[in-house]
C-alpha cells in the first residue's frame, strides 16, 4: 500500500533539484514526489510504496542535501 511522506529540505534552486532527481528516481520504492520551492520548507513530496522512509534519506545526503520529515 503507497503512502505519501512530507520532508522540510534545504534545497534553494530548481538546480538543487535536478541534483537529487536521478538519487530519488533510482530509489526503488519511490512511485512520485514533488519539490515545492515556493514553500518557506521547500517541502518534498513522496510516494512510497512502504512505510520505510530511510531511502529517501539516504538519496538525499547521497546528492548532498539534507531532509527532516514532517510529521
Amino acid at each position: 500500500m503507497e503512502k505519501k511522506f512530507r520532508f522540510k529540505t534545504n534545497l534553494k534552486c530548481n538546480g538543487c533539484v535536478s541534483k537529487v532527481t536521478p538519487y530519488l528516481n533510482s530509489t526503488r520504492d519511490v512511485t512520485d514526489w514533488t519539490v515545492d520551492l515556493k514553500h518557506p520548507d521547500k517541502v518534498l513530496t513522496v510516494t512510497l510504496q512502504t512505510g520505510d522512509t530511510r531511502s529517501v534519506r539516504k538519496a538525499f545526503e547521497g546528492a548532498g542535501y539534507k531532509i527532516e520529515e514532517i510529521h
